[in-house]
């Protein structure tokens, strides 16, 4: 049986490590132009096993330039090994090229697709340098506060050292953001082969008008020419430092639409959605639940920084407890994705129906160069009562019948009175015969002590154990907390407080000293239980 049992966890083992095992497939770039190389990258976690990727199957639609291998062994946590083969491809034509699956023995990639456009024509004359760099804009002229991206691409036809620089781009109208580490890669100019350093600059003009965009400057030192394709009389002599510059550059920007509203914030971005996730999802919600709504706000040509904090309404019939916003950028294709995440504990505070408003955003498309909305609809949360909060309310008197009943009802009241007055003569009677002071006994714990836990708690910041002493203390009183809080504003503020506590991810910050003066301060006329020490009760004197 043991063996068995042995066995079987193997196979569940041997199963589990297949299925996590697999040969996962990557580019770097998802389109490039026609001349241009780009790298396939094949990663395994499976040690098992051995030998190279299969790379007939990319034959067809590319040239295959070179493979590389790097093993690699993340001792982090979990250690695994993992394998990676970088594969440089040259597209065989333009268009939509096919990347078929890659077999690595039972392994096998997912396939994937490349946008190969048409090469722009280039200056012929600079063709004949051995090393010249390239700088575009992706669209002639931008709005104000909208992102440009600037692309430099240096060529060389010739070996160059690792010791080559960029100058820095500084622009004083505007903002500017580096896109990510230089690609690499190669192309065909003319039947040579180049290697191309590309860098990505995200540019954010301040200010309308004209934007200069000064020549940035590209230096390296030129290594041994014998393995370059370039046969002209300009190649340079290794060890030489060259140096070559962009052309400068200017770029319209415009002003800020004058059909734009001048009472909402202005957003010039590419897309922009608007989303929302609850935790947990609000399908039947009860009074004094806890949900957790967030709101995602998503802008394709915006950094995080520019994107507006989203109208939060007051809602009747929910406490509200913001957290901080979540800020985060992503590097796409098409620049930058600025992403805002506002999150906040909802708790319903009375059954029904309880609305929550549509939420718009108000944008620029500047794709489409109009004005767009992108909204969220309303929402209606239909709160139950909660059985847990439900509190057992007094008998209620009973109520005052027909007139032909009314003669019943006084007869039914003088025997009540009479029973209790002779009940109250019989307990006058019995009381004569009692010593004349007596320890009162109380059944549970005093008020004194409550009172002291409800101070420990709050000198502690424990909201958890200052709501449950609080409570306590509050079931002793001839009022309700509720009443009180009415009543003493000092109070409800220090309520809200330690309920948002409660209710948020900032509970761990939160101070006991305004709730512990809160209650200590409650004026007397509404304070019958005050922190005395326990004392014996003395009952009224009777005459003998």
């Amino acid at each position: 049986m043991t063996r068995c049992t042995a066995l079987l966890l193997a196979l569940a083992c041997w199963t589990a490590q297949s299925q996590a095992a697999g040969l996962l497939a990557s580019l770097d770039r998802s389109q490039v132009n026609a001349g241009e190389s780009v790298e396939l990258t094949l990663e395994s976690t499976d040690v098992t096993q051995f030998g190279k990727p299969d790379l007939a199957p990319l034959q067809a639609q590319f040239e295959v330039r070179g493979t590389r291998q790097v093993n690699q062994l993340n001792s982090l946590g979990d250690s695994h090994a993992s394998t990676r083969w970088i594969v440089t491809l040259l597209p065989r034509h333009t268009g939509t090229l096919a990347i078929e699956p890659v077999q690595l023995g039972e392994l096998r990639s997912q396939a994937l697709s490349l946008q190969v456009n048409a090469s722009p024509e280039q200056d012929q004359q600079a063709h004949l340098e051995p090393v010249f760099i390239d700088a575009e804009l992706d669209q002639p002229k931008v709005y104000v506060q909208a992102q440009a991206l600037l692309t430099l691409h240096v060529y060389h036809s010739v070996p160059l050292f690792d010791d080559s620089s960029l100058s820095p781009l500084q622009l004083g109208d505007a903002r500017v953001e580096q896109l990510g580490e230089a690609r690499t890669y190669e192309k065909l100019i003319n039947g040579v082969r180049h290697g191309v350093i590309e860098m990505r600059y995200a540019i954010y003009p301040q200010h309308s008008g004209v934007l200069q965009i000064p020549a940035l400057t590209f230096s390296a030192t030129l290594a041994n020419p014998g393995t370059s394709q370039d046969a002209t009389p300009q190649a340079a002599r290794p060890g030489k430092l060259i140096h070559v510059s962009s052309a400068e550059m200017e770029l319209p920007v415009m002003a800020k639409p004058a059909a734009y509203p001048a009472d909402v914030p202005w957003l010039p971005a590419r897309s922009l959605s608007l989303g929302e996730s609850w935790s947990p999802e609000p399908e039947h919600p009860q009074v004094g639940d806890s949900l957790t709504r967030s709101l995602t706000l998503r802008a394709e040509g915006l950094s995080s920084a520019q994107l507006p904090p989203l109208p939060m309404a007051e809602i009747n019939g929910l406490r509200s407890y913001p957290d901080q916003p979540q800020l985060s950028n992503q590097q796409v294709e098409q620049g930058v994705l600025g992403i805002r995440e506002e999150r906040q504990a909802l708790v319903p505070t009375r059954t029904g129906n309880v609305e929550l408003p549509a939420l718009e955003v108000t944008w620029w498309n500047t794709q489409a160069d109009r004005l767009e909305t992108s909204s969220l609809p309303a929402r209606t949360l239909q709160v139950a009562d909660n059985p847990s909060l439900v509190v057992d309310a007094p008998a209620s008197t009973a109520q005052v019948g027909p007139a032909s009943d009314s003669l019943w009802l006084w007869q039914l009241s003088t025997l009540l009175l009479a029973c209790t007055t002779l009940l109250g003569f019989g307990l006058w009677w019995r009381a004569r015969s009692q010593p004349a002071v007596a320890r009162v006994v109380q059944s549970g714990p005093s008020p004194r002590s409550l009172l002291d836990d409800l101070k420990r708690a709050c000198q502690a910041n424990d909201p958890q154990a200052t709501r449950q002493a609080l409570d306590a203390w509050a079931r002793q009183q001839p009022e309700t907390l509720a009443e009180m809080a009415a009543r003493f504003v000092p109070l409800s503020d220090a309520l809200d407080g330690l309920n948002g506590a409660l209710y948020s991810e900032s509970g761990q910050y939160w101070q006991g000293e305004e709730l512990w003066r809160a209650i200590r301060a409650i004026p007397t006329a509404e304070r019958v239980q005050a922190p005395q020490a326990d004392t014996i009760s003395l009952p009224p004197l009777y005459p003998k």
